[in-house]
């Protein structure tokens, strides 16, 4: 690959100022990555003092589960007039066992295009969307195995960050219409993934990033050596191929989880209120037993953070489908994640680069049937923001 395409349209002096900086930062990396190498040897012994490390190879035999993943995507185009909005997600399955007939003859989608008022916090409402989609797909997947794209407190996040927002914003278009009409499913669906015993369905959260520090800070013994690493670089450095941590519970927030429904009730009926609070007490209840393992299924591969109900942490049976699935969704080196979640990824990520196609459709047609000035469509779609690279 040609460096210079990196610095194209850079002043001259800011790539020099770059590429100088860059050699400091080597030399910082080269001595972060010995510091490792040489600590490695000791934090494997405390795992196994602690008693978490695990090895794949001692769960008990399962067959290869079928698998699918969840991912979702949402964009803004910023006109000047107005904002095009999409919010999107789809499920992806992975590599079928040979002797299994059930399948999607084609991915799963939703999706949601509409116009809406320019609004600072749309980002924030849009994401709850996405997040609620992801939740109704994820249910009613017929697979074994089920991985999501983010953690299991995620939803709960976003679904509080929009409830507080929800009388502000009423008008918009994604709460009113939408949201609204369809927390109750959403909230139907988290709370399936979360409480459900059913031994033939697995649902694994799969975050691609994280700062939490719970296989850490049981290992540190107040080092400073290890403040500075999260568990994911951590335990991707110290296990090997076929090795995972014991499942303990997921890092408590400073207060208690909830999900401040209250402010939805001019909203809903009393009927639907009622059911949408209860399921909101329900979800509170589950996620203080969330247990997250970390595994390392590949050589070639980093260690993957899981997230799994009480459910599966407690039964080597499903821990042992959850880990053979997630093993055999792995191809080759260069795909980082388990192959459903990276194809789910791939296709909804391209759903913000369709907003522009669908933007140019549209002012074609306005020119076509608008009976005022041109120059009205041109400017009025036009985008709010300088675009780079036109």
């Amino acid at each position: 690959m040609n460096e210079s395409v990196g610095f194209k349209e850079l002043p001259q002096s800011l790539v020099i100022d770059v590429l100088e900086q860059t050699q400091r930062i080597e030399q910082e990396l080269l001595q972060s990555f010995e510091d490792l190498r040489v600590k490695k040897e000791e934090w494997r012994g405390k795992l196994i003092e602690k008693n978490l490390l695990e090895y794949d190879s001692n769960l008990p035999p399962v067959r290869s589960p079928t698998t699918c993943g969840v991912d979702g995507s949402y964009a803004v185009e910023r006109l000047l007039t107005t904002d095009i909005v999409v919010i999107g997600a789809v499920a992806a399955e992975g590599f079928t066992p040979p002797s299994e007939k059930r399948h999607w003859p084609n991915p799963q989608h939703f999706v949601h295009l509409a116009t809406e008022a320019h609004n600072p916090e749309i980002s924030t409402l849009l994401r709850a969307g996405m997040i609620g989609l992801e939740l109704v797909l994820a249910k009613k997947a017929p697979h074994d195995l089920v991985l999501l794209d983010g953690s299991f407190t995620t939803p709960i996040i976003s679904f509080n960050q929009w409830f507080s927002d929800a009388e502000k914003y009423a008008h918009l278009k994604i709460v009113k219409k939408y949201l609204i009409e369809r927390i109750k499913g959403f909230l139907d669906a988290y709370h399936h993934i979360l409480s459900t015993q059913r031994t033939d369905r697995q649902w694994v959260a799969v975050p691609k990033y994280t700062t939490l520090r719970e296989i850490g800070s049981q290992i540190d013994d107040e080092e400073e050596s290890l403040a500075s690493y999260d568990d994911r670089g951590l335990l991707t450095l110290v296990l090997n191929a076929g090795e995972y941590t014991r499942p303990i519970l997921l890092q408590k927030p400073s207060s208690p989880w909830h999900l401040n429904t209250s402010k939805l009730n001019r909203f809903i009926t009393n009927t639907d209120g009622s059911e949408i609070e209860t399921l909101a007490n329900q979800i509170a209840q589950f996620l203080p037993h969330i247990y997250v393992l970390y595994y390392r299924p590949r050589a070639y591969m980093p260690a993957l953070r899981l997230e799994v109900s009480q459910a599966i942490a407690n039964n080597r049976n499903r821990l042992a489908i959850v880990l053979q699935g997630i093993k055999d969704q792995y191809g080759k080196a260069s795909i980082m994640e388990p192959y459903p979640l990276y194809m789910a990824d791939r296709m909804v990520g391209h759903l913000p680069q369709a907003l522009p196609t669908c933007r140019h459709r549209i002012s074609q047609s306005l020119a076509k049937n608008y009976q005022g000035n041109i120059n009205d469509i041109f400017v009025g779609l036009h985008s709010y923001r300088t675009e780079p690279g036109r």
